[in-house]
């Protein structure tokens, strides 16, 4: 794996490893002066989806539908488990994850179609299951914001994951939602360190502001939760019990954890991560995921991907579950609510249209 690879400034990956897909992929000439080798802009694409619902029917994932306004992501977290998604693109896990973002323009009105077909059976959804809809261009762009709209006038339950605190700017339409115990959010939290952020989830929201955001959501009366995603054992497991306890004290009533996942090319992008701005610590967590994962890096099984295995997988569950209850967090959010959906009004096609 790469062992010289220099950070670059916002970013979380350095490196563009090759798509399973690709035949053909760029090298990059190792003795280029920095001047040939820019650090990559943003760049945005139109994305020309048919449909904005995706199904899953994973066991050991709490929702069966999904709505996703943006592919990729820009918040560059260095562990992401949705960057090899890019690779169906015949786009790189790597920086072209965080550098080349997919915006879908009409989810809104993708999103209002699907829910005014006879064929939507009322159920959760979650925004989104995949990358971040709180990303930077959010704010420019709003399709999340539209996408909730939509949602509030439905009255169809909803269930936010996000790093970012722009998800106080839709507090009325989530208040909405919560009127009718259809709404909850799950604020995401890795560390409380503000130059661990800066390093590994470089583009998200400071610590600080996330815990601004549970508190403004919990007094505005949304159920609003932390999520402790991924735990990275030998780098940041031992802030547990103050992520959950400052999370508590912000407003959180419920809170979830995951393990650190390292599925296809994010083992590699970790590991170079790792390797770049953690080199004495890097054996030490190896070892641990190991640990957690019956001596591999990474597990595939349904059931185990998301929690690890063993008694070491016992172990740390068992400490956050007790650091829970001491904080007083719920182990589950409250149930949604589908029972006050209604169907858009919207555009009605007519033969003279």
């Amino acid at each position: 794996m790469p062992t010289g690879s220099k950070p670059l400034r916002g970013r979380g990956a350095a490196i563009n490893p090759t798509g399973r897909f690709d035949e053909l992929h760029y090298e990059p000439d190792p003795d280029a002066t920095p001047d040939e080798s820019p650090a990559p802009r943003t760049r945005f694409y139109r994305d020309h989806s048919c449909s904005i619902i995706s199904y899953n029917d994973s066991p050991d994932i709490g929702f069966a539908a999904s709505l996703n306004p943006y592919r990729g992501c820009e918040h560059g977290c260095a562990y992401c488990y949705a960057r090899p998604y890019h690779e169906y693109l015949g786009l790189s896990a790597g920086l072209d994850f965080e550098t080349k973002i997919l915006v879908k323009e009409n989810a809104p009105e993708l999103l209002r179609r699907e829910l005014q077909s006879p064929h939507w059976q009322p159920q959760p959804l979650a925004l989104s299951g995949v990358t971040d809809p709180y990303q930077p261009i959010e704010r420019h762009l709003q399709l999340t914001r539209r996408c909730l709209a939509v949602l509030a006038e439905c009255r169809n339950p909803v269930c936010i994951v996000t790093k970012n605190h722009l998800v106080r700017r839709d507090l009325d339409l989530l208040t909405e939602l919560a009127r009718h115990h259809a709404a909850c959010v799950y604020l995401s939290l890795t560390t409380l360190d503000d130059q661990l952020v800066a390093r590994m989830e470089p583009r998200t929201a400071r610590p600080a502001a996330r815990l601004r955001a549970i508190h403004d959501l919990a007094q505005a009366g949304i159920p609003v939760g932390v999520l402790v995603s991924p735990v990275i054992p030998g780098l940041t497991d031992h802030e547990i019990p103050s992520l959950l306890k400052a999370a508590a004290d912000a407003g959180a009533q419920f809170a979830h954890m995951t393990v650190l996942r390292l599925p296809g090319a994010v083992q590699q992008i970790f590991l170079e991560w790792l390797t770049r701005e953690f080199p004495a610590r890097r054996e030490r967590v190896l070892q641990q995921i190991r640990a957690l994962r019956n001596g591999q890096l990474n597990d595939s099984q349904f059931g185990t991907r998301l929690t690890g295995t063993g008694p070491a997988a016992e172990r740390l569950h068992t400490w956050f579950d007790t650091a829970r209850r001491r904080a007083g967090l719920a182990e589950e959010p409250p149930p949604l609510n589908t029972s006050a959906f209604r169907r858009p009004t919207g555009p009605q096609l007519t033969l003279f249209d």
